[in-house]
């Protein structure tokens, strides 16, 4: 590479593009897409320049159209493939793989940077569906670019939005018709859904003359899918309907809404349960006071006719002159009559304060499903999730009673759930884990996050002291310290949530 090419690439390398990250979906597919850029020259000259768009489709490769890089195609030796990410402060040269000029579809490799790969949709389409289109139109370039540097410079690409209008045949090729506002540059750029997942490859537009509408066409997901199984390169696909964060967030609060209610109807059933048991046991002491009254009172009637009739055997030792006799015998009828008095006064009251605490019964905490810690296999569970871009396969997990999940990753305490943050090296994207034992729910909360954010998630990760397992409480509290720090670095909104039902394995 010579002359004016290798000045534009050093360039690029040497200038830093701010940028502003959202936490949407759009933007977080945002992240995988680029503008492609062909630089065509004769001994170090620079003799042509062109640009389109492209998106990832793995970590080193992107798809883009065939008249994006067909100049690269036919001279080879004179055409330079740059790749320029939507955030950074580098370019990358790319090389041609593979090509489909029928399909208008194009495979581009290149090394130093892993993008994050965008899912496609494999579900229906319906017409007046909203489509997103993203990519690097370029009437925009034109109206702002300063150099020709600019086009080689890291910078997030333009979205625009439109209805799905329909299916043709282009030139024996299907696509989609649309509204979205594409112009030339958005060649070879993704066509989105509302979860920020691929439609299909922008490709051409019609010609607006006369005050006539412009529509786009984007060559649909079973073409690429062909050119991609050709090519011999996966294709991440999903077939989930799009729920928006705002209606997942709703359902979120509708289900707490509805699990209070749940809850207070149990209660109020507990509560009416414990309120009769108490009348019950009321009734129950009641009688039992009443006999043991009765007890009482026959008791007290008893000794009194004995007293009154060992008082009268004392009266007749006496006629009989037998005084000391009788002196004993009247203390003790004395005695018994006393003891009548006493057995009378003494008769037990009904008190139903007195047995309040002993009838009243509590109520009772909800049921925890047992064996909730173990061996177990979580089945998704889309009624609760919102899922874009993630596969939905069972996971499997082994947890024990301090939080260590499949014998090497140590969960720390949150209420009575474990919960573990993952900020990877590779991936560009923050998850944080959740397992519930008393529900057996599993959940897997995904933040699709610019360069800068998993920048900053990283510096706070390094801070974890906690790398394997651990039956130290002191070190799980310091875990659950260090990922709260995490989590202020991360956005108030997820951007996936997939929630699993466990049971277990055994």
């Amino acid at each position: 590479m010579h002359g004016m090419v290798r000045w534009l690439i050093l360039l690029a390398m040497l200038c830093v593009w701010p940028f502003a990250a959202r936490a949407d979906d759009i933007s977080a597919a945002g992240r995988g897409v680029v503008r492609i850029v062909t630089i065509a020259t004769i001994e170090g000259e620079v003799v042509g320049f062109g640009h389109g768009s492209g998106f990832a489709v793995a970590p080193n490769r992107v798809l883009t159209n065939a008249h994006v890089v067909e100049a690269a195609e036919r001279y080879p030796g004179n055409v330079v493939i740059g790749v320029v990410p939507s955030e950074g402060d580098k370019t990358f040269q790319g090389r041609l793989i593979a090509i489909d000029s029928d399909r208008d579809l194009a495979l581009i490799e290149f090394a130093g940077i892993r993008l994050p790969p965008l899912t496609f949709y494999s579900g229906p389409v319906n017409e007046g569906d909203s489509m997103i289109a993203l990519g690097y139109p370029g009437n925009v370039d034109l109206a702002t670019a300063r150099s020709a540097a600019d086009f080689i410079t890291p910078l997030t690409p333009i979205r625009s939005q439109g209805v799905f209008s329909g299916r043709r045949d282009l030139q024996g090729v299907r696509v989609l018709l649309h509204t979205a506002g594409i112009a030339r540059g958005n060649s070879g750029g993704p066509l989105l859904d509302s979860c920020g997942r691929v439609l299909g490859v922008n490709a051409a537009l019609t010609r607006a003359d006369d005050g006539d509408a412009s529509f786009g066409f984007a060559i649909a997901n079973e073409e690429v899918a062909a050119f991609l199984r050709e090519a011999k390169q996966p294709m991440p696909a999903n077939g989930v309907a799009c729920t928006s964060i705002a209606e997942r967030l709703a359902q979120d609060r509708s289900a707490a809404e509805q699990a209070r209610e749940a809850e207070e109807l149990r209660k109020r059933e507990a509560a009416a349960v414990a309120a009769a048991d108490r009348d019950n046991a009321i009734q129950r002491a009641r009688s039992e006071n009443i006999v043991m009254r009765e007890n009482y009172m026959a008791g007290a009637a008893l000794l009194l006719v004995f007293g009154a009739f060992t008082l009268g055997i004392a009266g007749l030792l006496l006629t009989r002159e037998q005084k000391r006799e009788a002196i004993y015998t009247a203390v003790g009828g004395g005695a018994l009559i006393v003891a009548s008095v006493v057995t009378f006064i003494l008769r037990p009251a009904f008190d139903p304060a007195a047995i309040d605490g002993g009838a009243r019964v509590a109520i009772p905490p909800p049921v925890a499903q047992p064996g909730g810690l173990g061996k177990m296999v979580c089945t998704i569970d889309p009624a609760r999730s919102r899922i874009t871009v993630s596969d939905t396969q069972d996971v499997a997990i082994d947890i024990n009673a301090d939080g260590c999940v499949n014998g090497r990753t140590q969960y720390a305490e949150a209420g009575q759930n474990w919960q573990r943050i993952l900020v990877p090296d590779e991936e560009q994207a923050v998850s944080v884990l959740e397992y519930a034992p008393t529900t057996r729910t599993y959940s897997t909360t995904r933040y699709l996050l610019s360069a800068r954010q998993m920048e900053e998630a990283r510096k706070r990760r390094a801070e974890v002291k906690v790398k394997a397992c651990s039956t130290d409480p002191a070190a799980r509290a310091d875990l659950a310290s260090r990922q709260q720090a995490i989590r202020t670095a991360l956005p108030q909104i997820f951007n996936e949530r997939l929630v699993y039902s466990c049971k277990s394995a055994d």
